[in-house]
């Protein structure tokens, strides 16, 4: 019998990570690695990085791994060196001071729940701006002392890196992450195992571990389902950001809001108010639901009114087709068993999701989210105003312009986004009290009284490390690529410290119009190619692997890079992340964003170009509408006005716009330079962008707002709610059944104006209109108005008169108005009745109208 050359199996590998022993001395560095307060304080990020620059680097900025990898001889120095004890000993101490200062008890806890944060550059949870901004936020939470606990996930792939082929082609890479070298930490049980957070999906049970972010005194907690207590059809529900098919997409979504509530009861956390960032989050208030009838005994009307008191929903998306939506049987396949438990009909809750109810629409997140959330808000004033048209169907009795939806504009954290010199810089001149009072205008008016070499001196710095950034990035990564070496030095060899650098980077969607730049490329190369003013352009930016269209645009880009005329004068940075992002906010001398209007939610990479006395170069949308109108000698912008319908002859004309901005304003103001080798114009330009607009879009004016304007009216009207037990919400319920079931019986008796303002309809006519009513038993529910139009120039501005009751006789009421005819013009005028009670918060709360 011959023998088998060879009789093996597939290897069975075991994932174990040594962890090297910390030194006694040395375990403040430890406990530090664990929480991301190191991110934005300056001396324990230098810290670390002074252990090892090159670790540092190659570790992505991760302590965790940096102090995991770093040799024994290398800990042995550090110890032997005094100064570097001194710090580890100060920044250890200023982390326990910070972290002594309890939270704020007279401002409402929230809950917050958001698909990504981006909150560090090694913690790969994040994609791009929505992350950022979250990330943003439960910092400023931890700053301003809110009690604040967020809810995510923790990503195994988490959004892809990206590499460029030698054309150009974009190449998505997932790599998976090894969670025992990230600064988290795994939440254990009582016995000291991992915790299993179990979730009731249909016919089976998820288990999701949980996992902690320490992100300065507030917690993150990340839910994790890849592990082997799951199928291999649930595992990867936390494998990728956005990652999979649409029933990925509502098991995460499911995982997220229903699997994030119970997680919170899990750890007992029970806070006043729930803000779903996105859409993505809306079944969070599913489950609170659930929760209110089952475990409160409330019936469903009366649990809805709870839930909603204390709901928040934060839209982010300025077009419909942003918005989530499900095919019903997809939605049935995992929401099934909820109807039952909270005794109400499948077509119910599917009408809970859909603009319009009893139709055939898919689910929407969004609107299900609005339905169950008090309030809502945009995240600036215009995306606001594109907020309220947009969902203006859901409360149709009415025009979008008298929608509830709010706005609160983002803004950035500041100790995050200001470069190390800059915040030093600021607590030199302005005095330590601009990091606890940033938006506070006054705070920043010492810049006014900084001499202009100074801040010249700041940018040169911060360029000069910006563009050693750049060569060394750029390098690494043209070799990777397998790029000619003899040509990447050429190309490094033209960056020119003394030109003009102008930035772009964000996601390369096709609405954000990177190809503006490359509309004339002759006209580009004469720009470019000035040697008494230079000018060079720096491009970043990930396009989503699904989006050819903005793969595309990065193919393009890095052809035109690679023409002659523009070698060295046009560059695109690979693997735009948080450590790029920093860079080209603190190392440009012009941010430009040139979105198709009104596309742009907010933005705030210009934002926190804004903290490094970068200057913004931007079309008049998102925050940018509003902060250039506080100083418009402090950055530039394209005019919000349309000139042309098609899309193409207006980016045409945009393009001319910014060339001819260019040419005429911007460079020569740059290089208008004096004897000791700089613009005074250019200087004062800084000076206002910092001292004007800055402290307007910090993320601690951001809390502020959506503490005064959300949280704290909410939390108020919530407590008074379900003040003994939960009266005045059962009193809510039952008057919106009463008014319900009477509303179709009310009928209209006589409307009469007494005057004919049809034949004297000119300014300063009186006139008195009465309307009577049979109110079918809702004698004292009903709110009756008139309502005018005013018509100019296709667009509507509409206006209200209350008719006040001026007898009542049984049911019949009578409402009187009296008014004049005011301005000249088109009008349209009509009447409406409404339910009419001050526990309503507003009128979309109950949108019941009737025209007459």
């Amino acid at each position: 019998m011959k023998l088998p050359v060879s009789n093996s199996n597939a290897p069975a590998w075991r994932d174990i990570t040594v962890k090297s022993q910390l030194p006694e001395a040395l375990k403040p560095l430890e406990i530090l690695s664990r929480n991301l307060w190191w991110v934005w304080n300056s001396d324990a990020k230098n810290l670390f990085r002074d252990l090892d620059h090159d670790l540092w680097r190659a570790t992505g900025e991760n302590p965790v791994m940096l102090l995991q990898q770093l040799p024994s001889e290398r800990l042995d120095e550090v110890m032997a060196d005094k100064d570097m004890m001194d710090r580890v000993n100060q920044v250890y101490a200023a982390f326990k001071a910070y972290m002594a200062e309890p939270m704020r008890k007279d401002i409402p806890s929230v809950s917050y729940f958001s698909m990504e944060y981006g909150l560090c550059n090694c913690l790969k949870i994040y994609s791009g701006g929505l992350g950022v901004l979250a990330g943003d936020y439960i910092k400023e939470a931890s700053d301003s002392r809110v009690d604040m606990t967020a809810i995510g996930f923790l990503y195994r792939y988490g959004y892809f890196t990206q590499t460029l082929s030698v054309d150009g082609q974009q190449i998505a890479n997932y790599e998976p992450q090894n969670f025992n070298q990230l600064p988290i930490e795994q939440v254990l049980d009582e016995s000291g195992r991992p915790m299993i957070l179990e979730v009731p999906f249909p016919g089976r049970i998820i288990y999701s571990h949980i996992w902690r972010v320490n992100v300065g005194r507030m917690k993150l907690y990340l839910l994790d389902t890849d592990f082997d207590m799951n199928s291999e059809f649930d595992r990867p529900i936390t494998h990728k950001l956005y990652g999979g098919d649409w029933e990925n997409r509502i098991k995460q979504e499911y995982l997220l809001g229903i699997g994030g509530v119970l997680a919170l009861k899990k750890l007992g956390i029970n806070h006043t108010i729930y803000h779903a960032n996105e859409g993505h989050a809306a079944l969070l208030n599913l489950q609170r639901l659930v929760d209110y009838v089952n475990e409160k005994g409330l019936d469903f009307q009366t649990a809805l009114e709870v839930v909603r008191s204390s709901s928040l929903y934060t839209v982010h998306t300025p077009v419909p087709a942003g918005h989530d939506y499900f095919d019903e049987g997809l939605a049935h396949k995992y929401l099934n068993e909820f109807p039952e438990r909270l005794g109400i009909s499948w077509q119910e809750l599917m009408d809970m999701g859909r603009e319009n109810p009893g139709s055939q629409d898919r689910f929407s997140m969004s609107v299900f989210a609005l339905n169950t959330c008090q309030e809502a808000n945009g995240v600036s004033w215009l995306h606001g105003e594109v907020s309220k048209k947009m969902f203006a169907g859901l409360w149709k009795g009415y025009s979008w312009e008298e929608s509830h939806v709010g706005y609160v504009t983002n803004g950035v954290h500041m100790p995050t986004w200001a470069a190390s010199e800059w915040k030093a810089f600021y607590a030199k001149n302005l005095g330590e009290q601009v990091f606890s009072h940033q938006s506070d205008p006054k705070a920043w008016d010492g810049i006014f009284k900084v001499k202009d070499e100074d801040i010249w001196a700041m940018r040169t710095q911060l360029k000069n490390k910006f563009i050693n950034f750049v060569k060394r990035d750029f390098k690494a990564k043209w070799l990777a690529n397998q790029g000619d070496p003899s040509a990447v030095v050429k190309i490094l060899d033209k960056i020119n410290p003394n030109a003009l650098i102008i930035g772009f980077a964000r996601r390369f969607a096709t609405y954000k119009r990177a190809h503006l730049l490359f509309t004339d490329l002759e006209r580009l190369a004469r720009i470019v190619n000035n040697e008494q003013f230079p000018v060079q352009f720096i491009f970043s930016g990930k396009a989503h692997p699904a989006d050819g269209a903005g793969q595309g645009l990065i193919k393009r880009i890095m052809e035109i890079s690679r023409m002659p005329q523009f070698q060295g004068k046009i560059i695109f940075l690979e693997d735009y992340n948080m450590i790029v992002a920093k860079r080209l906010v603190t190392g440009v001398d012009i941010w430009l964003n040139t979105p198709t209007r009104p596309l742009e939610a907010s933005g705030t990479s210009g934002e926190k170009a804004e903290m490094n006395g970068v200057l913004n170069f931007s079309v008049l949308d998102g925050w940018w509408y509003e902060g250039y109108r506080l100083d418009e000698k402090a950055g530039w912008a394209l005019t919000d006005k349309r000139t042309y319908t098609d899309q193409g002859q207006q980016d045409q004309l945009d393009a001319a716009t910014i060339y001819s901005m260019l040419e005429n304003e911007i460079i020569p103001l740059y290089f208008a330079k004096n004897s000791k080798g700089y613009s005074p114009e250019w200087i004062q330009y800084i000076k206002r962008s910092i001292g004007h607009i800055a402290p307007q879009y910090t993320m601690q004016r951001m809390i502020e707002d959506y503490i005064a304007r959300f949280y704290e009216p909410e939390a108020k009207r919530f407590e008074s709610l379900v003040a003994d037990n939960y009266a005045v919400a059962r009193q809510l319920a039952a008057w919106k059944h009463k008014v319900a079931a009477a509303w179709d019986g009310i009928q209209v008796l006589d409307i009469q104006t007494q005057e004919d303002i049809h034949q004297n309809n000119i300014t300063g006519q009186p006139f008195t209109t009465i309307v009577k009513l049979d109110t079918n038993g809702l004698v004292d529910d009903l709110g009756v108005e008139l309502v005018v139009d005013r018509v100019q120039d296709n667009e509507t501005k509409r206006s209200t008169l209350q008719l006040e009751p001026v007898a009542k006789e049984g049911n019949q009421v009578t409402y009187r108005v009296e008014g004049r005819l005011k301005d000249p013009g088109v009008f349209r005028y009509g009447y409406r009745i409404y339910p009419k009670n001050e526990l309503l918060p507003h009128r979309q709360d109950f949108a019941f109208v009737r025209w007459i």
